[in-house]
């Protein structure tokens, strides 16, 4: 008998543990629990599977996250601990102000005789904080730093005008596209011509892009040639793939893609170490494609815009070739701009910039100050400030992207230097 209630004892009596107490339920933490997103997903009316294309599902699933929408843990018996990198952009949110954008531009500079065409490019921003723009059949320069303004170059009526301006990483040497369909090459310290690229154009060259000692250059003709500068020799490659002017040409950040726009309303996007077939041929643009922007922070996002008869920015993977999500602007695309500092897009369509949230695609900021249609957007070397070109022959400066302070900006010696001195010599 005193056996038997020994072992009931031990069988059913609850054994006490000084370390940690077990129960035989879960029960759970109603403080931790998201009633009001229970009753959303219960009672939200959902669109059928087939209705929705799978560059969509993508799209709504990348904002999902961005915008913390993608829970599917309603119950919870736990407080999960907030991590120090949540709370460290809770600090930042409660103690940073908002930003102010100046809707209105800070500077205003006249460009007389420059040519109101929207397939042309030319203005650009070097690394040395030095803006180049073409007028008419010069090339001015306007160093920031000093505020002063030069001429570099002059051509003839049998040359001009001056259809295309960039500027090598160095900030030393332009690149200098022309209606003949010549390409210059020019030491802007020491205004010399360093080489003159010719008999491949015949018609206007309005594009240019370098990739460290390659200058591509896009043309009327529809070729897209890359000229290594440290030869004297032909193009080193060739891409075909446009039936029309090539009016965009931009190259990734890593130097191994190009993406280039035309007027016959395809996007091209060319890998540097394949070969020259194109890597993707992109549609849905209904007109030409001039504006086109690589994305800072994603590396296979790019970013282009359609002329007058399209009017949408569309975002493409270009690992992939879908196309993300598409905007409608209401008016002609020509040029846009990502920020370094923020998830944000600038965009210059008709006589106005707008910047954009993305990837929510909220509108930020209108900004006005033309009274004609923007042609060209360029960005400062510290990724702060834009300079706009447009038909009403002014230059306009807006400080849209935040102040200089917030970017780590990169000085460029102006030193004594040899032509090209970063890369091979010249043969």
């Amino acid at each position: 008998m005193n056996t038997c209630r020994i072992v009931l004892q031990r069988r059913f009596l609850p054994v006490s543990n000084s370390k940690k107490e077990k129960f035989d339920r879960f029960i759970p933490n109603r403080a931790a629990m998201d009633f009001d997103y229970a009753h959303l997903a219960l009672m939200e009316e959902r669109e059928e599977e087939e209705e929705v294309s799978s560059s969509r599902k993508a799209y709504r699933k990348q904002l999902a996250e961005t915008m913390g929408l993608n829970r599917t843990r309603i119950l919870a018996f736990t407080n999960k601990p907030p991590s120090s990198t949540s709370l460290h952009h809770q600090h930042q949110h409660q103690h940073e102000p908002p930003r102010r954008i100046p809707q209105r531009p800070e500077r205003t500079l006249d460009a007389p005789g420059l040519v109101d065409d929207f397939y042309l490019n030319v203005l650009d921003w070097s690394s040395a904080n030095v803006l180049a723009v073409a007028l008419a059949n010069s090339v001015c320069l306007w160093d920031a730093s000093t505020g002063s303004v030069t001429t570099l170059v002059t051509y003839g009526e049998d040359q001009g005008p001056v259809t295309s301006l960039n500027w090598a990483h160095d900030g030393i040497n332009l690149g200098v596209g022309l209606n003949n369909g010549q390409v210059h090459i020019w030491d802007c310290v020491t205004k010399t011509l360093l080489r003159t690229l010719q008999g491949f154009h015949h018609t206007r060259v309005g594009s240019l892009a370098w990739n460290t000692h390659i200058l591509t250059t896009g043309g009327m003709d529809g070729r897209i040639f890359n000229n290594d500068v440290r030869f004297m020799s032909y193009p080193v490659s060739t891409y075909k793939g446009h039936t029309q002017e090539v009016c965009g040409l931009k190259w990734s950040a890593s130097g191994q893609q190009l993406a280039s726009g035309g007027n016959d309303r395809l996007v091209h996007i060319w890998d540097r170490s394949t070969s020259t077939q194109w890597l993707h041929r992109l549609r849905g643009h209904t007109s030409a494609v001039k504006a086109l922007a690589w994305c800072p922070f994603q590396s296979d996002l790019l970013a282009s815009g359609g002329g007058a008869e399209d009017r949408k920015i569309k975002f493409w993977n270009t690992r992939t070739g879908a196309c993300l999500n598409s905007l409608d602007t209401a008016s002609q695309v020509s040029s846009l701009l990502w920020s370094n500092n923020q998830r944000e897009l600038l965009c210059s369509h008709g006589s106005q910039l707008t910047l954009w949230k993305y990837p929510s695609m909220v509108k930020m900021a209108e900004l006005s100050g033309h009274t004609s249609r923007v042609l060209s957007m360029t960005q400062s070397p510290d990724g702060c400030t834009v300079v706009s070109a447009a038909g009403d022959e002014n230059l306009c400066f807006w400080n849209v992207f935040g102040l200089p302070h917030t970017t780590a900006k990169k000085t460029v010696p102006k030193a004594a230097h040899e032509p090209f001195s970063h890369v091979a010599r010249i043969r």
